[in-house]
């Protein structure tokens, strides 16, 4: 018997990537992180005008994006990555450093498109437990660096427990990182944060030869729908991931509603303070329950209900608010505008297990 064509190995048993349920009914959809916000100022504008021009394919490099992320971030244009979100990019990195056999060093929990994203290099990926207060075991992680390891992975705040990475913690762990090791800082709620503790990798990532900093429009800016991301790093990194970027991933569509959203800083701003201050008042409230929540500085809040997970997601469902569950682990609630929140903060305590 002749065999049909065969998919590459690394293929089986790959998790599936599990999305946030949207809601239904009127539902409060409080499960994937998204702003609540309706776009910024002159976002809608820039995308009606970009798209009179959708039988035109979008600049391949993304040039005026280039531009407007160097103004804003003060760093070259040829230390800047662009993709179809930061996920993409992340890929990106993937595609670019590492081969069949290499390892990749992650925590774990953190985001759930870390294990699919290695797993479809062919790497092995090598999962480091949280500590038992949800923040990076920075030195197991360590630890587990060896002389098979390409690209280790950090997430601050890590998502979906919302716990930072300390500044003079992430100098001492990349100090213990081999020169030949990439440092791939997640930054993507990087706007959200109010730790003083926790600045930016930024500066890392333009310093250093072997850090690379992940960013998004996702979050904070609201663009979630249009996918934009980008990567700020070493130039000699940042040449090797240009060259597997997908052609013509940005649309202008895109490109543009992310460059009239890098203008609206200060309307940026006050929205992230508002889901900031959400935030801070729902952790407040959860502190008054008989459930350890950790410390958060993304846009959402982590309930470690381990395997009642799915039960109180279910019945949050039930009772109007969709949130996001990790079976076996806990549930990610995102914050959403007051009412919203207020709404799941009704039933709480009368839902957890």
């Amino acid at each position: 018997m002749v065999k049909p064509p065969a998919p590459r190995r690394a293929l089986t048993g790959i998790p599936a990537y599990r999305a946030g349920r949207p809601a239904f009914g009127g539902s409060a959809k409080l499960s994937s992180n998204e702003n609540p916000f309706p776009p910024l100022a002159g976002v809608e504008a820039a995308i009606a005008d970009a798209a009179g021009a959708v039988n035109r394919y979008p600049d391949f490099g993304s040039a005026r994006l280039l531009q407007a992320l160097s103004d804003r971030l003060g760093v070259d244009q040829d230390q800047i990555s662009v993709g179809t979100g930061s996920v993409a990019v992340l890929v990106q990195v993937m595609t670019a450093m590492v081969e069949a056999g290499d390892e990749v060093v992650m925590p774990w929990r953190s985001f759930e498109a870390y294990p699919i994203i290695v797993q479809l290099s062919g790497a092995t990926q090598v999962r480091v437990p949280l500590a038992p207060d949800h923040t990076h075991d920075l030195a197991a992680m360590a630890s587990a660096i060896n002389d098979k390891t390409r690209v280790v992975l950090i997430c601050t705040p890590n998502n979906p427990t919302g716990s930072i990475v300390r500044r003079r913690d992430l100098l001492e762990f990349i100090e213990r990182v081999p020169a030949d090791v990439l440092v791939v800082v997640d930054e993507a709620y990087v706007e959200f944060v109010r730790d003083p503790d926790s600045p930016s990798a930024l500066d890392l990532a333009v310093s250093r030869d072997n850090v690379l900093v992940l960013r998004t429009f996702s979050k904070a800016f609201g663009l979630a729908n249009l996918r934009v991301g980008y990567g700020v790093g070493p130039r000699a990194i940042v040449q090797e991931l240009r060259k597997t970027q997908l052609p013509f991933g940005i649309s202008s569509v895109a490109e543009g509603a992310a460059i009239a959203a890098l203008g609206g800083e200060t309307e940026l701003q006050r929205r992230v303070d508002v889901l900031v201050g959400e935030r801070d008042r729902v952790l407040r409230e959860l502190a008054a329950h008989p459930i350890e929540v950790p410390d958060s500085q993304g846009n959402f809040v982590w309930l470690p209900l381990g395997e009642g997970a799915d039960e109180y997601a279910e019945r949050c469902d039930e009772a109007g608010v969709v949130v996001r569950s990790f079976p076996g682990d806990g549930v990610r609630v995102t914050i959403g505008e007051r009412a919203e929140n207020d709404l799941w903060l009704s039933v709480l305590g009368s839902h957890l297990p």
